[in-house]
């Protein structure tokens, strides 16, 4: 008996307020008063940010152009025609329609050891990169892997056309991708020069080139950390989506596209027809939200439209079964 007692004692919390659950709390009294007036300010804030929303994403200029049915491995050329100035910064991207890079087997087809620079992962690739893990001969593909393999390849040349003279307008490729990508998850090989990393591999069976020489002129771009693969290796979310391709901020364009017509040269590389896609290039500036979305506007609008039509229900049926105060 006195062991039990014991036992208990010892398992029995300290006799502090804290641990006996004496401290002050605050207990709010909610009343109609309180909550309704509460609710209309919430609505009328959403309402307000909705509106601020609505209005700068309305502003945002975006061009969008389909080159779906151009003939394969053509170089096509896109006549484009700017009514009004548009304001700088400009960002082109390039765009695919039913193309799902969310699907799993397809997001896992890589070797992220082989994405991190181990060379001893070169020739023993992962399982999850087949059937893009050796080609006919049997010799390792780096990096292997669906996902590596239909990286996107169609290139693209702007122009603007002044008295039937092209001047070519700068793109700026550095720094579209993710930091972490560039810095942190994707590392080359520590091997001078680093096509010696790649002997005995040979490069996906869909790219033009190995990926030692994506960018030979510039070490900082090249192999896995080029710029356009990284893009291209963040999966997206939905299968209609965009990718950023350049940056338009150097030379006279810094401030934007002026007025007039362009020429776009498009390289055309990339397949999309087997599989019932579509390819497009978005030529669009940015505000301090961001892209061009009306969706988030709408729904603040929305939401802050309920909240006023609650708070008028809720005053409604206060007015109407108000109960004295003592219930």
């Amino acid at each position: 008996m006195a062991k039990e007692e014991q036992q208990e004692t010892a398992n029995r919390p300290d006799n502090t307020a804290f641990t006996q659950q004496r401290l002050p709390a605050w207990q709010p009294m909610l009343s109609a008063g309180i909550v309704i007036p509460g609710i209309v300010k919430i609505g009328l804030a959403f309402i307000g940010i909705g509106v601020a929303l609505f209005i700068t994403t309305r502003s945002i200029q975006v061009l969008e152009i389909d080159y779906t049915g151009v003939e394969t491995d053509s170089a096509c050329y896109k006549l484009m025609l700017f009514n009004c100035f548009l304001q700088g910064p400009v960002f082109f991207y390039y765009g695919l329609s039913n193309f799902f890079q969310n699907q799993r087997r397809y997001g896992i087809s890589k070797d992220d050891n082989q994405l991190s620079g181990d060379v001893a992962y070169f020739k023993s690739s992962s399982e999850n990169c087949y059937p893009y893990r050796k080609d006919a001969d049997n010799i390792s593909i780096v990096p292997c892997g669906a996902l590596p393999n239909s990286m996107f390849n169609d290139t693209f040349k702007l122009f603007q056309v002044i008295n039937e003279s092209k001047i070519e307008v700068p793109f700026d490729g550095k720094g579209i991708a993710w930091w972490t990508d560039y810095s942190i998850k994707y590392r080359n090989p520590s091997v001078t020069p680093l096509k010696d990393a790649f002997d005995g591999t040979v490069k996906p069976i869909n790219w033009p080139k190995p990926a030692y020489e994506l960018d030979p002129t510039d070490p900082s771009n090249n192999g896995f950390i080029n710029q356009d693969f990284l893009v291209w290796m963040r999966r997206a979310a939905l299968p209609d989506f965009r990718k950023l391709y350049r940056r338009i901020t150097q030379g006279n364009y810094s401030r934007g596209l002026p007025v007039g017509n362009y020429s776009l040269n498009i390289t055309y590389n990339y397949p999309v027809i087997s599989f019932d896609g579509k390819k497009k290039v978005v030529i669009s500036n940015v505000s301090w939200m961001g892209g061009k979305n009306q969706f988030l506007g709408l729904a603040y609008l929305v939401t802050g439209s309920m909240c006023i039509v609650m708070s008028v229900v809720m005053l409604i049926v206060y007015a109407k079964f108000k109960f004295p105060e003592e219930d």
